[in-house]
């Protein structure tokens, strides 16, 4: 066993003593003024191309946004359900005649909240998201609606290229990047055009195609939008290039430069990024090298940190919280261990303290996320709560055997985060039958009509 791995396993056995906080206790301690009305968490559901909307007040499922095209007709090709035959997750989109969404995946708030983006990896497709109105933007009436058929006919999106992995818009609003892993290239959406097109109007919402690095996976934004950094799945390459937006606000995009980075991600396999709340740093998740790590967002983007995460651990996403108690950065673990929470596998979350000299910072502690294969991890405006995506279902015996989940935690002292809830995404009700959510990727905080993190 190599030393982190032991010292992982430690901070762990510390971590998983953490007690559970009742909701009505966590509003107590913070005031009771961290949740709005309007708050509502998506997670994207890779597997039952699906979104799952969570109130964070009552920590459940307010509703499941469907991205499928089943039940539009009331004939078997069309159906999810047939004879009683239920196809499995794998399958279900291979049905004769399937249009919806293949392989859901990123998503992704606009500066204000009230749009987000999610993409389709295997449709090739973007869609947007009403937040406030938890629908489909561009969703038509279904000429075959009826007691037996959905209402609505499902978007085609706007097609962008092959294997687009993550969507994030600039800072300003106005257009949507893309990142095409399938083509080297971003798609880059002006957003106006989007809303047009994704309701089946031509209206030229591709503005153009910026080749880039082999294997784009993420592009995340300066605070002041005037940089663009992109990470790759392929190669061990960021590139960095410069916005240059027009009188307009529309980006002219010029490569300032491409970093090599195999002294922190010799695999090249970093699928998440992520611009610190202050704009000064920039956080990469290095999934095969078991590590992280952050370099300056001011020229020439020197590397400050590369934080050892312990073998196989598999970091997915990083997130930062930052409040009176502290500031820290967490990573989201693929790896699942035994030695849970009431004796059952779990996934860790790393705690690096973020308020350390930068050449410093390391993991300080770790907390079970009360579920398997964590990867999506977002905080609430307030920083004092924090969510959780899982990719795995729960196991036999356990209180949500079968269920992918998503948990809630007490983030008001980020050291020591506590567990609030362990919430079943349950499925979507089709008219021929349930549609369990699965496979859960992104997961985002949003607050419609608030300036959030990509802002």
């Amino acid at each position: 066993m190599n030393d982190s791995r032991r010292e992982f396993l430690k901070l762990a056995a510390a971590g998983a003593t953490a007690g559970a906080l009742s909701p009505e206790l966590v509003l107590a301690q913070s005031g009771g003024g961290s949740i709005e009305p309007g708050d509502r968490v998506f997670i994207t559901n890779e597997d039952s191309n699906t979104i799952s909307v969570i109130d964070p007040r009552a920590n459940a499922v307010d509703t499941t946004i469907n991205l499928t095209s089943f039940d539009e007709d009331p004939r078997p090709p069309f159906r999810f359900v047939t004879a009683g035959v239920a196809p499995a997750h794998a399958a279900m989109i291979h049905k004769p005649l399937y249009h919806g969404c293949i392989d859901a995946h990123g998503a992704v708030p606009s500066p204000d909240g009230r749009l987000l983006a999610t993409s389709g990896r295997g449709s090739s497709n973007v869609y947007l998201i009403d937040a406030a109105g938890r629908r489909v933007i561009g969703n038509a009436p279904n000429p075959a609606a009826g007691p037996s058929t959905n209402a609505e006919r499902i978007s085609s999106g706007i097609l962008v290229g092959r294997e687009p992995h993550e969507p994030t818009f600039t800072r300003n609003g106005k257009e949507l990047w893309v990142m095409l892993r399938g083509e080297d290239r971003i798609a880059v959406l002006d957003v106006e055009r989007a809303l047009k097109q994704a309701g089946g109007v031509d209206a030229g919402a591709v503005l153009r195609f910026v080749g880039t690095i082999n294997g784009p996976a993420q592009v995340w934004f300066d605070a002041a939008g005037q940089l663009a950094f992109v990470a790759s799945q392929k190669v061990s390459r960021v590139d960095v290039f410069r916005v240059n937006p027009d009188s307009s606000g529309h980006s002219r995009p010029e490569r300032v430069t491409t970093l090599d980075i195999s002294g922190q991600d010799k695999p090249g396999f970093t699928p998440f990024l992520k611009t610190s709340p202050d704009g000064k740093e920039v956080w990469f998740s290095h999934k095969l090298a078991d590590a992280v790590s952050s370099r300056s967002t001011a020229e020439p983007f020197g590397l400050l940190d590369t934080v050892l995460l312990g073998n196989l651990a598999r970091p997915n996403h990083v997130e930062f919280v930052e409040n009176r108690r502290g500031k820290v950065v967490y990573a989201s673990l693929a790896r699942v261990d035994d030695g849970g929470p009431g004796g059952v596998a779990a996934s860790l979350i790393a705690i690096i303290d973020r308020s350390a000299s930068a050449g410093s910072r390391k993991v300080v502690g770790t907390f079970f996320s009360h579920a398997r294969e964590s990867h999506g991890i977002w905080t609430n405006p307030a920083n004092d709560l924090l969510y959780i995506a899982h990719e795995q279902d729960e196991l036999p015996g356990t209180p949500n055997a079968g269920q992918t989940c998503c948990t809630a935690f007490d983030a008001s002292d980020p050291f020591k985060p506590k567990f609030i809830a362990q919430i079943p995404l349950g499925a979507l009700k089709l008219p021929s039958g349930e549609l369990r959510n699965k496979k859960s990727i992104n997961l985002v905080y949003v607050r419609p009509g608030h300036r959030g993190q990509t802002a």
